[in-house]
């Protein structure tokens, strides 16, 4: 299962460059009829933009302080519902 990864360290504040990175490469993705291409974000993002990065489509955000097995834990369960 093919996998990327965004990471920020500046956030995605409303109104910033970063706060469209994710959904403009979800929509690259697509234009190559990729979309089996799971996109993860981590880095420093509010909060309250979790909701606007998952319906854009990305599967999963870790923020600082993820606890790194369960987030390994979490991809891997990404890629087996993906995968059936």
């Amino acid at each position: 299962m093919p996998l990327t990864t965004m990471c920020t360290s500046s956030g995605f504040e409303p109104g910033s460059r970063s706060q469209d990175l994710a959904p403009q490469l979800i929509a690259a993705l697509k234009e190559r009829e990729a979309e089996d291409i799971l996109v993860i974000c981590g880095g420093v993002i509010p909060q309250q933009d979790y909701e606007f990065l998952q319906k854009a489509g990305v599967k999963a955000i870790f923020g600082p302080g993820t606890n790194i097995p369960e987030a390994a834990q979490d991809i891997l369960r990404l890629i087996r519902e993906a995968r059936s």
